[in-house]
C-alpha cells in the first residue's frame, strides 16, 4: 500500500481558518473583513464566514467600536493548556524517575480528560513482577486512586453533577453508592492522598496525590501502583505515602504552587 502524503488530506477550509488566527501576530492586533481578504487573497465573503465561524467558538472577536477582528479568549486558554501540559510533564519526570527509583514501584503521571483520569506519562519499576501498563487509557473517576484524587477537591455538587447515584461496578471492592464515594472522597481530602485496593482489577493497589499549579487549582496526579501484596498497611503509612506526598508537594512548587 502505497502512503499518501499528510498535505495530501488538508482540509481547506480549516486551513484557511488557521491562516486567518496566523494573521494576528507581532504588532498586529486587529485587522477588518477588507485587510484580512487582501492578506489571504480570499474573496471578503469567504472571509466573513470564516472569522463568523472563529467567532462563534470564541477563537476571533470584534472589536464593536472599531468593528475590526482580534483574537479571542480561547487563543488564551489553548496556549495556557499547551504551556501547562509541556510544564508539568517536563518537571514532573525527573521526580517520578526519583520515586520509582526509591519505592521500587511504577509511577504515574495522570490528568482528567472528558470525564475519566488518564495516564499521561509513567516511569515502570525496575521489579519482575510489573503491573499491566495502564499508559493513554482512559480510567474510571470513582475507583481508582487517582481519579478519587480529582474528586476529592471538588465540591460535593460538582461530584454530583460529575457522577450517577449508582456508579459502574468493576470488582467486588468497588463503591458503587455516590453517598459512600464521597465519604471516601473527605476521608481522601483531609489526609492528602488516596488509597485504591482492588477496586479498579483485581489484586492491583495504588497510593496517588494531586498536583497543584500557581492558580491553586489540581492539574493533575500522580499515582503510585503496585501488586497489592507489595502495598501492605505498613509499607503505604511508612514509605509509600510519605514518598507520594513528598513527590506532590515538589512538583506542585515547582509549578508555581504556593498552599
Amino acid at each position: 500500500m502505497v502512503r499518501r502524503e499528510k498535505t495530501n488530506y488538508v482540509i481547506q477550509s480549516v486551513a484557511h481558518a488557521l491562516d486567518v488566527l496566523e494573521q494576528f501576530s507581532g504588532d498586529v492586533d486587529e485587522l477588518g473583513v477588507t485587510d484580512l481578504s487582501k492578506r489571504l487573497k480570499l474573496h471578503k465573503n469567504n472571509v466573513f464566514r470564516l472569522l463568523a465561524t472563529l467567532e462563534s467558538r470564541g477563537y476571533i472577536e470584534q472589536n464593536k467600536a472599531t468593528e475590526n477582528y482580534r483574537l479571542g479568549i480561547r487563543c488564551l486558554q489553548i496556549g495556557h493548556t499547551y504551556l501547562g501540559q509541556m510544564g508539568l510533564l517536563r518537571q514532573a519526570l525527573p521526580i517520578m524517575e526519583r520515586v520509582a527509583k526509591s519505592c521500587q514501584e511504577t509511577i504515574y503521571l495522570s490528568q482528567l480528560r472528558r470525564g475519566a483520569v488518564v495516564p499521561v506519562q509513567a516511569v515502570e519499576a525496575d521489579q519482575p513482577v510489573r503491573t499491566v501498563s495502564l499508559l493513554g487509557q482512559s480510567l474510571p473517576l470513582h475507583c481508582t486512586a487517582a481519579g478519587k484524587v480529582h474528586l476529592a477537591f471538588e465540591s460535593e455538587e460538582e461530584i454530583k453533577n460529575s457522577l450517577p447515584e449508582t456508579l459502574t461496578k468493576q470488582t467486588d471492592r468497588t463503591i458503587t453508592r455516590r453517598v459512600e464515594l464521597i465519604a471516601d472522597l473527605r476521608a481522601i481530602a483531609d489526609r492528602g492522598y488516596a488509597i485504591e485496593s482492588g477496586e479498579y482489577l483485581a489484586d492491583l493497589g495504588s497510593i496517588a496525590v494531586p498536583i497543584r499549579d500557581y492558580t491553586r487549582a489540581v492539574v493533575g496526579s500522580l499515582s503510585i501502583i503496585a501488586p497489592e501484596y507489595r502495598l501492605t498497611n505498613k509499607r503505604v503509612e511508612q514509605e509509600v505515602a510519605p514518598a507520594a506526598l513528598r513527590a506532590g508537594k515538589d512538583l506542585s512548587s515547582r509549578l508555581g504552587y504556593n498552599p
